[in-house]
C-alpha cells in the first residue's frame, strides 16, 4: 500500500506523485507537500488587510453586508467583539448588536 495523502478535493485514495505534486486522476486536482503540510498545521485566518485573526479579536466591518432572510444590512464600520473561527464557507461565527448571530466571511472585515 502506498503512504499517499488522499485527495484534499474529492478524497480520493488513488493519488499518484508527479515530480513535487500530487495528482487526482479521478478529478485532476494538484496539489504540492507544501499544502498538505500547512493543512496539517491549521488553517490561518486572515482579515482583508492581511492580519491573523484569532478567537476572541474585535473586528470592524469594511463593506455593507446583506442580510440573507432578512431587510437587515450590517453596516460599514460596525464592530463586532469576542469573534469565534470555524472551518467553512465563512471563516467567522459573532454576535452582531440588533442583529444576532452571524457568520462573516474574514475578507469583508479588518482586525480592530
Amino acid at each position: 500500500m502506498s503512504n499517499l495523502p488522499a485527495c484534499p478535493q474529492c478524497a480520493s485514495e488513488y493519488t499518484y506523485e508527479d515530480g513535487a505534486n500530487y495528482v487526482c486522476p479521478e478529478c485532476g486536482h494538484e496539489w504540492s507537500e507544501a499544502d498538505v503540510l500547512a493543512a496539517a498545521a491549521g488553517k490561518v485566518v486572515q482579515d482583508a488587510n492581511g492580519n491573523e485573526l484569532q478567537d476572541g479579536d474585535t473586528i470592524t466591518v469594511i463593506k455593507d453586508l446583506k442580510v440573507k432572510g432578512s431587510s437587515l444590512v450590517v453596516k460599514v464600520g460596525t464592530k463586532v467583539r469576542n469573534i469565534r473561527l470555524v472551518d467553512g464557507d465563512h471563516d467567522i461565527d459573532c454576535k452582531i448588536d440588533g442583529i444576532g448571530a452571524m457568520k462573516l466571511k474574514s475578507e469583508f472585515v479588518k482586525k480592530a
